[in-house]
């Protein structure tokens, strides 16, 4: 996930050295990789940086182009963690509207099934961005890498959201990037092979200049604030969130759903 400029995204490269250690000390998995903010009392508390990096880019199975490019390989390690989890959440989803369309009087009044997906690392992979920039996040050059640049789908995600789709279930992204970046993330979605319409009904992006009147935070809404305020309302247009799915645990708390997916990131850490 990837959030507006309000978000004060904490990308600071020791946030990848923390997250990235902590898979390697198989950790991450059971959501111990959130930051840890204790004051190290000797440098051996610290992990060596360069060597942070050198894990996070064999994780990712890095390749580099003819012009230095770097780019995730679909037979990395990264992918195959990515499949296995798709693989549960869509015996999960299918088990949903199984459910949902087969109860008897499920027609009146009943809930429509629909799934949530952050952008940035959930379903568009920043790790050419991230390598590009070493890990470090600015608002500058996230714009002119969105305006010129299609980042390509997180592995196995075109394929699991268009199969939903096809079974009826609607799809809603939800993302911290900023409205100012609406036209660049819906034309990368499209071309990334994403079918359901990343329109205005079904893309949400953080607007901190006209926050939406749903969200009583208004502009000042932590990622979890606007995150869980957006499924309530998405909710309360008749829809049951039957699966959300991001890369960081603050896109997936606050309620309004009934399963939630981690997604792998050992890039950076959103609280």
């Amino acid at each position: 996930m990837q959030p507006s400029l309000s978000f004060k995204r904490k990308r600071v490269r020791i946030a990848a050295a923390t997250a990235a250690v902590a898979i390697g000390a198989g950790l991450y998995t059971a959501g111990a990789a959130s930051a840890d903010h204790a004051t190290p009392r000797t440098d051996k508390e610290i992990p060596n940086l360069t060597k942070v990096e050198d894990k996070i880019k064999a994780y990712y199975g890095d390749t580099v182009d003819k012009a230095g490019q770097h780019y995730a390989s679909p037979d990395s390690n990264y992918a195959k963690q990515l499949a296995d989890i798709q693989k549960k959440a869509k015996a999960q989803i299918e088990r949903a509207v199984k459910n949902t369309t087969g109860k008897k009087g499920a027609g009146a009044g009943a809930k429509k099934p629909a799934i949530v997906l952050d952008v940035d690392d959930t379903t568009l992979l920043t790790y050419n961005y991230e390598l590009q920039q070493g890990f470090h996040f600015t608002p500058e050059s996230q714009d002119a890498y969105l305006k010129s640049t299609d980042m390509g789908p997180v592995f196995g995600m075109p394929q699991l959201v268009n199969w939903a789709q096809s079974k009826g279930v609607t799809v809603f992204f939800v993302t911290g990037r900023d409205e100012h970046q609406r036209d660049w993330s819906v034309r990368n979605l499209k071309n990334a092979g994403y079918k359901p319409a990343a329109d205005r009904a079904h893309f949400y992006l953080k607007n901190k200049k006209t926050p939406p009147a749903y969200l009583s935070c208004g502009a000042s809404c932590t990622t979890v604030q606007f995150k869980s305020g957006t499924r309530k309302h998405i909710e309360s247009q008749g829809y049951q969130i039957v699966a959300n799915f991001g890369d960081q645990y603050s896109d997936l708390q606050g309620g309004y759903a009934t399963h939630t997916y981690k997604l792998p990131n050992p890039m950076y850490y959103l609280p």
